[in-house]
């Protein structure tokens, strides 16, 4: 009996140790090796636990799609997606305009492949405490109001949560020195919409399409907090991904992932619940010339050099 016991042991063992029979009929060890998973990540510019939910559904679609194993791997902040993807521990990132940029030019052959429909024409809100009486802005010359005022940023590596707000704010003619205080980083928009709600700061610069999540959850206090003033469309969010995957699953794996993307259906419901998590109708294609004007803002105020 024991005899027995042990033989089926061993036969349950064998596809763990991937042996299998040479032509004389003896085990040799297979040449097949495992597969390396696809590591996507993001950066973190929601609360963390929405974005897990978001992206472990996204990871399971690309799976099927690629038909190699795929796994998110969150980040602690901005600066920490850049990194790894600069390392290659992060293969397929979600990075806004300016991380986008700044991943690039460290990463030689990364390229943009895909970004949501609402990203090619993309808007930062600015929003403030009711309690500070500021009434909605007509145009960019009316920021000038702020003056004086207490305003915080999202993070500081955030396009539409600090680099173009900043950008806007120049343009008319506003200093960061010129707000009461020191301006605040928050970190991302949840925390800017809540610091600006509960009144730490009487401005806050937020991604739009945050905003709105949030306002559509009812999430916000609209009697504490509104819309000011809504900036003009930029580029912001898109997918790049690290040539270090060509070597991995070959030349034409980089198309596969893009094709992945755009394929994605309204149409289909589990499909339509990543779009929706991702607040997009469909995604479409984008390529690195687009955020050019990106990278010259962000050369300009010193986030790239």
């Amino acid at each position: 009996m024991k005899k027995l016991f042990v033989s089926g042991l061993f036969l349950l063992l064998l596809p763990m140790t991937s042996c299998s029979l040479d032509m004389s009929g003896n085990t040799s060890k297979s040449s097949t090796k495992e597969v390396k998973p696809l590591v996507t990540g993001a950066i973190p510019d929601q609360d963390p636990e929405k974005l897990q939910r978001q992206y472990t559904k996204l990871a399971a679609y690309l799976q099927k799609e690629l038909g190699v194993p795929v796994q998110y791997k969150p980040v602690t902040d901005y600066t920490a997606a850049v990194t790894a993807f600069k390392v290659g521990d992060l293969d397929l990132v979600w990075f806004g305009g300016l991380t986008g940029v700044q991943a690039r030019l460290q990463v030689p052959g990364a390229e943009a492949i895909a970004q949501r429909d609402v990203d090619e024409k993309f808007h930062s809100d600015f929003i403030a405490n009711k309690k500070s009486n500021l009434k909605p802005l007509k145009d960019i010359a009316d920021l000038k109001q702020l003056k004086g005022r207490t305003f915080t940023f999202g993070s500081e590596s955030s396009t539409s949560g600090r680099l173009m707000p900043q950008y806007f704010l120049e343009k008319a003619g506003l200093k960061l020195t010129d707000f009461k205080g020191e301006v605040g980083f928050s970190g991302d928009h949840d925390k800017t919409i809540k610091l600006v709600e509960a009144g730490t700061y009487e401005v806050g610069a937020v991604n739009e399409k945050v905003w709105l999540k949030r306002v559509s959850a009812k999430e916000v206090d609209l009697n504490k907090v509104q819309v000011i003033w809504r900036t003009p469309a930029f580029y912001d969010y898109h997918w790049i991904i690290n040539p270090q995957v060509k070597q991995r699953y070959g030349e034409d794996f980089t198309k596969k992932v893009q094709n992945a993307f755009l394929k994605l259906n309204p149409n289909v419901p589990e499909q339509k619940e990543i779009l929706d998590l991702f607040q997009a109708q469909k995604f479409i294609t984008t390529k690195n010339q687009n955020y050019n004007q990106i990278e010259e803002i962000g050369r300009g105020i010193g986030k790239i050099k």
